[in-house]
């Protein structure tokens, strides 16, 4: 959709870079293929550099993380590619502008998409593997965030936590990798193991909570306060967030459930979800307080608070599962 719009405004000697996460040949293969269809337009190659008339293409991987302030346009190595030499190296310098961090110039458009699907790919399987342990170690009765705060002590171990893996990146883009594998003959084992694990972690929560409040309370249905809808920290951007489907399964089940994110807009939350959006958690009225993300503002309210929202403070539970 995006290409075809920008079909509309393409016109001789023009420069199209894309940055949106793809496996590697989807901006050669399929979107040059539809400029040149619907413009007439041929692009400028390492096969057509002598064009008189044409559109010049590249890629460059967006890495701007949401929610993260440290790291922002100005200061990330920016990863570059152009479809001949001559346009990788207008498009360098032109991201060099921006990008005071630097940048890197891919030797191609496939190699710097290749790059990209591999960043994603990457966490999300180091956080599989972490949501992994932690199910080990649950049935040990030993705290997950106590092992990594030990492990973490090792100069090269990866301090990568448990959580639910949603949105838009890291959720979908290994996906994308494991079909062009597929195309190529190659069935993936590894990415999509991971993908499967972190797609389910809910279901674990799930069992988990109820465990606990089946032990503590002589109950059929439950009152449950969820905290945290957005698919990660400190945003306010709720697609695909495996929280929101956690909601939607305890809800199913019947339970007296509110769902609350001081960083969601409630409006456009429920144009989407039929949950009970609430702007302040009541006191002293939830059976069970489960935290799913790990925003600032969640940092800062004490435990005191969490616990005042309990009816029961012995026998009421608390799941913070980022351990805030």
């Amino acid at each position: 959709m995006a290409t075809k719009t920008v079909c509309n405004y393409i016109k001789d000697k023009d420069y199209i870079v894309y940055e949106s996460t793809v496996y590697p040949g989807v901006t050669e293969d399929i979107c040059i293929k539809i400029i040149e269809k619907k413009t007439g337009l041929k692009p400028f190659n390492n096969f057509n550099k002598n064009l008189k008339k044409g559109f010049y293409y590249g890629y460059s991987p967006e890495r701007i993380n949401p929610g993260d302030e440290k790291h922002n346009l100005k200061n990330i190595i920016k990863v570059t590619s152009g479809g001949t030499r001559s346009s990788a190296r207008y498009i360098d310098n032109l991201y060099k502008k921006i990008c005071l961090a630097g940048t890197f110039r891919a030797e191609s458009v496939k190699i710097a998409e290749g790059a990209k699907a591999i960043e994603n790919t990457q966490r999300d399987i180091n956080i599989a593997l972490v949501n992994e342990f932690t199910q080990i170690f649950s049935k040990m009765n030993i705290n997950i965030h106590d092992v990594l705060k030990a492990a973490n002590t090792k100069w090269n171990f990866l301090n990568f936590k448990p959580g639910l893996v949603g949105g838009h990146c890291i959720g979908i883009d290994p996906y994308y990798l494991a079909f062009k594998a597929k195309q190529v003959g190659y069935n993936s084992k590894l990415i999509l193991a991971g993908r499967k694990l972190n797609d389910e972690m809910h279901f674990f929560v799930i069992e988990k909570l109820f465990k606990k409040l089946k032990k503590n309370f002589k109950k059929r249905k439950y009152k449950i306060l969820l905290a945290g809808l957005s698919f990660k920290e400190n945003i306010n951007d709720f697609r695909n967030s495996r929280s929101v489907k956690l909601a939607e399964i305890l809800n199913k089940k019947g339970h007296v459930l509110d769902v609350f994110d001081n960083n969601v807009s409630s409006k456009e939350f429920k144009r989407e979800h039929n949950l009970n959006f609430i702007r302040r958690p009541k006191k002293s009225y939830y059976d069970a307080v489960l935290i799913t993300v790990a925003h600032k503002k969640f940092r800062l309210l004490n435990k005191n608070f969490f616990i005042s929202l309990l009816k029961d403070k012995q026998k009421g539970v608390i799941f913070d599962m980022k351990n805030i």
